[in-house]
């Protein structure tokens, strides 16, 4: 018997480069496009293990849990890290990076992550990218939770890779990501002996045996139902509008926190301006003992305990992809509020007015 998710014929080479256009369209960039088959991490394994090199010295920003794992990555490579950490509660600053760099001439490579889920922070990339550019290090920026979510401008913003996922604010599975590569990247790529080469995490095996030869001939079988997922998306997003997209995650975001606010709960991250559209994070002391109750009281709601030592006392609510919708928002505001005991119509009025307010 024929089964649609399994009896799939083969991805052809031409599919294969008009997702990757896609890609490319979405994040409005005329650099290189790689997608990667597995999840973002494999890309951004990649890129850090051929950008940096032995002796170099790389800024890494530190804004959340991935920060630490670049750091390990680019002292794995032997690089020298200067780490740049800032409360996960807030946003590393333009000044505090040109600071970083100014104080350490000799840095060629920054780490950055857009948009932190974990915590419910975003950092003010485009300025960001000023300061590098002007520094001249090579940029790499992880956006696998704000693309889709909220403006990404690589070229504009002078990223040299930016690493994307499926898996949030795009809506699709999380076994299929993408970076963009720019010229100076892979130069910097092939300068460096201690790239890696005929590997899974090798960028530069991809260029030559892809990019290189005109995309005729794939290196190997694609992940075919990753493929087609996140072709999907981009069909889905393409369908609904990008500016459409971003302002609906903007909304849940305003309304989960208009919400939370109205009963008394305080935002992780302060300010508004520094808050992640895709998660918003609450500081809610015996966190996970509060999400066990709301979601008993509701299943569907995307509810999560912080991870680590903020598993006491931050809850995050996730609203991305089809969760970016006044429905989700609601539900998971009355998921809290049952749980804390605490009556949900004052939340609920107060996130319905956000989302309008937003949308108008």
């Amino acid at each position: 018997m024929n089964h649609p998710l399994l009896d799939l014929p083969p991805l052809t080479a031409e599919r294969f480069a008009r997702i990757e256009q896609g890609v490319a369209d979405l994040l409005g960039t005329r650099a290189d496009v790689v997608i990667t088959q597995g999840e973002a991490l494999l890309p951004l394994e990649g890129c850090i293990r051929s950008g940096a090199r032995p002796g170099s010295t790389a800024l890494n920003v530190v804004t959340g849990p991935y920060g630490t794992t670049f750091g390990n990555w680019l002292r794995g490579c032997g690089a020298n890290v200067v780490d740049l950490a800032v409360p996960f509660d807030t946003a590393v600053t333009a000044g505090q990076v040109a600071r970083a760099l100014a104080e350490h001439p000799e840095i060629d490579f920054v780490s950055l992550v857009h948009a932190e889920a974990a915590t419910g922070n975003t950092n003010p990339v485009a300025e960001i990218g000023e300061a590098v550019r002007a520094h001249g290090a090579l940029f790499m920026l992880d956006a696998v939770a704000s693309v889709a979510a909220e403006a990404l401008l690589p070229d504009a913003w002078g990223v040299d890779l930016c690493v994307i996922g499926a898996q949030k604010a795009m809506g699709g599975p999380a076994g299929v990501s993408a970076v963009s590569v720019s010229e100076r990247a892979w130069a910097r790529f092939a300068e460096n002996p201690a790239a890696p080469r005929r590997s899974y995490l090798s960028l530069l095996d991809w260029k030559e045996r892809w990019i290189d030869a005109d995309r005729r001939a794939l290196p190997h079988a694609p992940a075919q139902l990753e493929m087609l997922g996140l072709e999907a998306c981009l069909d889905r997003i393409a369908a609904e509008g990008l500016p459409a997209v971003t302002a609906r995650h903007a909304a849940a975001a305003a309304a989960t926190r208009a919400g939370a606010v109205a009963v008394g709960l305080a935002p992780y991250v302060g300010r508004a301006s520094q808050a992640a559209p895709v998660a918003t994070t609450l500081r809610v002391a015996d966190a996970s003992l509060v999400v066990a109750k709301a979601l008993a009281a509701g299943p569907a709601a995307p509810l999560a305990a912080g991870g680590g030592a903020l598993a006491g006392e931050m809850v995050r609510v996730n609203h991305y992809g089809l969760a970016a919708s006044l429905e989700t928002v609601l539900a998971s505001l009355t998921a809290l509020s049952t749980a804390l005991s605490t009556d949900p119509s004052e939340a609920v009025a107060a996130a319905e007015a956000a989302w309008a307010e937003t949308l108008h």
